[in-house]
């Protein structure tokens, strides 16, 4: 029970300090016209924590988030309308696809390449970019599939060689 309350403390603790990293960005992303207020980033933290639990995961920092911040702002395609309602779809699909890939790919290489179809494939639609990286995702895991099945085979080999 002191646990649960010591926890929720923290955590209370922990988002004011993840408040501020993330509006101390504004300065390097206001050249792009885009600007997060307080009320943009409790809404964000909102979305993510839901997101967190839909997906049954548990993020200790916002690394995702800077970085999601970061690389995104830089695009034609977001307007200051839209910005923390595409940030919000966008963690909904970084936290999807490192489920369905099992978190083999790195946050980093995964987000550059949601970066890179966002811009090029899907011209910033982000339904669009939803089942692209859907596709990408399914590839993926046919492929691990592939991958665990010949060790398997390598290590059957090697067990009837005993």
């Amino acid at each position: 029970m002191y646990l649960s309350r010591i926890f929720h403390a923290l955590n209370l603790s922990m988002q004011g300090q993840y408040v501020t990293e993330l509006l101390e960005l504004n300065e390097k992303i206001k050249d792009y016209g885009l600007v997060l207020t307080v009320e943009d980033v409790q809404l964000m933290f909102a979305a993510r924590s839901q997101v967190l639990r839909n997906y049954g995961r548990v993020e200790l920092s916002i690394e995702v988030t800077k970085a999601l911040i970061e690389l995104f702002s830089t695009s034609a395609f977001i307007q200051q309308e839209n910005y923390v309602h595409t940030l919000n779809e966008l963690h909904e699909i970084f936290y999807y696809l490192k489920n369905e890939t099992e978190d083999k790919i790195s946050d980093i290489k995964l987000l550059h390449r949601m970066r890179e179809v966002f811009e090029e494939d899907c011209e910033g639609a982000l339904s669009l970019l939803q089942s692209r990286l859907e596709e990408l995702a399914e590839v993926f895991r046919r492929q691990l599939l592939e991958k665990e099945s010949l060790q398997e085979e390598d290590d059957e080999q090697w067990d009837l060689n005993l």
